[in-house]
């Protein structure tokens, strides 16, 4: 199976390459760049494309390794000791009763290769990135409780993103393949908002565009992403808005942040864009 792209994802060629590469040799591909530039949507729609489930783990500072393999309800399986099981078909002295798969071992447990999100593994520690890419290489991990090993059944296809908050390890680096994408260019942009607005007035795409790159540049703390454009010109086309009245309307669309908000409607003549 190869991903080409889709009608809701704009591939360009060299990521197109690596992310069939990446499948073909069994690796986690390691995806950077910032917010709003499609790394997780790649994921979502490979699943989509190929007709593959996915299963996503979404990171943050607090996750644990363990905890996205398994974990056992000792809550549950206390109140179940205490009151008993006859109405719930479990039974206290079965451990497998009272796990909760998290997303590597339902991935991995599955009889079909599924997708594999991990999705911004820059807010993890480096300890747990390593540890999560030690049961992702091997494709298998161990339940210390029963002294049982998980392995995968199809090694699932691994996309990590990360917005590069956090340096990341050099052997968790070391044993991916990496691609970072970069912002696309205006003709880019117009390829990825074709494939969402077919019928969009080129007049009034040709002067969002330039408003919308032109924000970029002032320094913001969160510029107006790939989403946000999309998300703008979509209200833009309910709207009926043409060229002409086209003097910054539903700004919160793309400016996200109080401080960028702020500044812009604060800025006197250069928060008006013609």
């Amino acid at each position: 199976m190869e991903f080409q792209g889709s009608d809701k994802y704009y591939l360009d060629p060299e990521l197109g390459a690596i992310v069939n590469i990446a499948m073909v040799m069994e690796k986690p591909l390691l995806l950077t760049g910032e917010a709003g530039t499609g790394k997780t949507q790649l994921a979502l729609e490979i699943s989509r494309t190929l007709g593959m489930d996915i299963e996503v783990l979404r990171c943050k500072s607090t996750i644990k390794g363990e905890e996205s393999c398994y974990v056992q309800d000792t809550v549950l399986r206390l109140n179940d000791a205490r009151f008993g099981t006859e109405a719930t078909g479990r039974d206290v002295n079965e451990f497998f009763d009272y796990v909760i798969w998290g997303p590597i071992g339902r991935a991995f447990r599955s009889e079909k290769r599924v997708v594999l999100l991990l999705d911004e593994i820059d807010k993890t520690e480096s300890d747990v990135q390593d540890n999560l890419l030690d049961v992702l290489e091997d494709c298998e991990f161990t339940i210390r409780e029963v002294n049982r090993v998980v392995r995968a059944e199809k090694r699932p296809v691994i996309v990590i993103t990360s917005n590069a908050k956090r340096e990341l390890s050099d052997p968790f680096l070391r044993r991916c393949y990496c691609h970072h994408i970069a912002f696309p260019e205006p003709e880019a942009m117009r390829e990825i908002v074709a494939l969402h607005f077919q019928d969009l007035d080129q007049g009034l795409l040709d002067a969002a565009l330039a408003i919308f790159y032109e924000l970029r540049q002032r320094g913001y703390e969160k510029p107006p992403a790939t989403s946000e454009l999309l998300n703008w010109l979509g209200a833009l086309q309910h709207e009926r808005i043409t060229p002409d009245r086209l003097n910054m309307p539903f700004v919160g669309t793309l400016l996200k942040r109080t401080e960028d908000l702020l500044a812009f409607r604060q800025g006197g003549k250069h928060s008006q864009i013609h």
